[in-house]
């Protein structure tokens, strides 16, 4: 099939890129920035060159391409995350979720694609209350903190539209991604001792290895079932796990001092309220559906082997085996 993803150069896509060509796909991917080209064709993708939140470049882009599918992986992160003014850290990756993805499903109805593949995030999103797991059936918190709406409004807009509009539209829920590219600021937190436990560090966290979001991504690009209460996966590990006990544990595969522990009125006067309630509020989330429907399960089926040998090392690596093999068959 022809497959054009949207994001090409990120974390994820970097990955993905060589499964999807593996897998025989005719690929497009694109990138802000020319000088990137190179990297995307050593991948085995033919860039295109497009800001997703110019209309104008990715209406031309994708309607060139002519894809079967077109997989939304853009997001706008850069430089150390502040996570005590959270919208205003994700702020492009708001307008990606919003303009950008009304830009590519305007694209595709253009191009004629059926399916529709968006990146979204389970998590912090899940609603604070009842058990310590949620579903996809569960809903979303009604009442974000104040620093979290811009980003919960984006994450409901992006998941009402993709299903809604695309003929075949999914929503793969990430949850909080680690392994090269993604884990730098949290593994700088913890090697300075800056990343406490907050309260009891009851806030239930899901994690995914970046090899793992990339292989849920593939895995969408043939199967799953589309529709506007089913089309949504939680792509986790199977160990959702309160902080009080993974963040010591990363502290101690980084060889690291255990982290400090801070009362919880004291950790809403250091961080705010987005960092209070991901410590102490939040819950974790399942992936069954994924499981079940896409026929994928994680490599790292838990944050404790995955911190252990693939923190550091992983998606860069399967994406040079990958594209490596692509190349000797000739699709490269």
């Amino acid at each position: 099939m022809r497959v054009f993803v949207a994001g090409g150069t990120g974390v994820i896509g970097r990955s993905l890129i060589p499964l999807l060509v593996a897998a025989g796909h005719e690929v497009t991917a694109t990138t802000r920035t020319p000088g990137r080209t190179g990297l995307l064709r050593s991948l085995g993708a033919e860039p295109a060159v497009a800001d997703g939140l110019d209309r104008c470049a990715v209406l031309e882009a994708v309607t060139r391409a002519r894809p079967e599918v077109i997989i939304h992986q853009m997001t706008g992160l850069s430089g150390a995350a502040d996570l005590r003014h959270f919208d205003r850290t994700f702020a492009v990756t708001n307008e990606l979720r919003g303009r950008g993805t009304d830009y590519l499903l305007e694209a595709a109805r253009a191009a004629g694609t059926r399916r529709f593949i968006a990146q979204s995030f389970t998590g912090w999103p899940n609603a604070r209350d009842g058990g310590p797991v949620k579903t996809e059936d569960d809903p979303l918190d009604p009442d974000p903190p104040a620093s979290m709406t811009a980003s919960m409004r984006a994450i409901r807009h992006l998941e009402a539209a993709v299903p809604a509009q695309a003929p075949e539209g999914l929503v793969l829920r990430y949850g909080i991604l680690y392994g090269p590219g993604a884990s730098d600021d949290i593994v700088a937190l913890v090697r300075k001792r800056r990343l406490p436990v907050i309260g009891g560090g009851t806030g239930v966290w899901s994690f995914t290895h970046v090899a793992d979001a990339a292989s849920a991504a593939a895995r969408a690009a043939e199967r799953g079932r589309p529709g506007k209460y089913s089309g949504i996966y939680n792509v986790v590990d199977d160990d959702p796990a309160p902080v009080a006990e993974w963040l010591p544990y990363l502290a101690e595969c980084l060889g690291a001092r255990p982290p400090w522990r801070v009362p919880a009125w004291a950790g809403r006067l250091l961080a705010g309220d987005s960092v209070l309630s991901m410590m102490t509020g939040i819950r974790g989330s399942s992936n069954a559906r994924a499981r079940r429907e896409l026929g994928w399960a994680p490599r790292y089926a838990s944050w404790r082997s995955g911190f252990a040998s693939g923190l550091l090392q992983g998606d860069d690596d399967d994406a040079e085996r990958a594209a490596a093999g692509a190349r000797a068959g000739g699709r490269g």
